[in-house]
């Protein structure tokens, strides 16, 4: 009898030190909202992440629990980096969510390529 496999969790540290590397890291299409983690370590979908995130010039280390929702496998096309897509969950990720939005404010809904989409 086969049991289901338990996801992994994971804890990483993501530094976003300018405005330009977290419009390419941010996901707002997603609800609460994400942002994308490069790494080379193995994840699967719906695997728990408990990410500690420091936005660019706030002394702030911000802890945020999300779920992956996107991966992109090293030598993705385009030259994409590898990494995680997590979508931010509770209370601390709206926090996180409107923290970013502010830093944003307006950019966001440009043009400009993402490690995403």
């Amino acid at each position: 009898m086969m049991t289901p496999k338990a996801p992994k969790q994971g804890v990483m540290s993501l530094v976003i030190r300018d405005k330009t590397m977290l419009m390419a890291a941010y996901m707002p299409y997603l609800k609460n909202g994400g942002i994308f983690i490069p790494t080379d370590r193995s994840f699967e979908l719906g695997d728990e992440v408990f990410l500690l995130l420091t936005l660019m010039d706030d002394p702030q280390r911000y802890p945020v629990t999300g779920k992956v929702v996107w991966i992109t496998p090293r030598g993705a096309l385009g030259g994409r980096p590898a990494g995680i897509g997590i979508q931010f969950g509770g209370i601390e990720g709206g926090l996180v969510q409107k923290k970013i939005e502010t830093y944003l404010a307006g950019a966001h809904k440009s043009e400009r390529t993402t490690h995403t989409m």
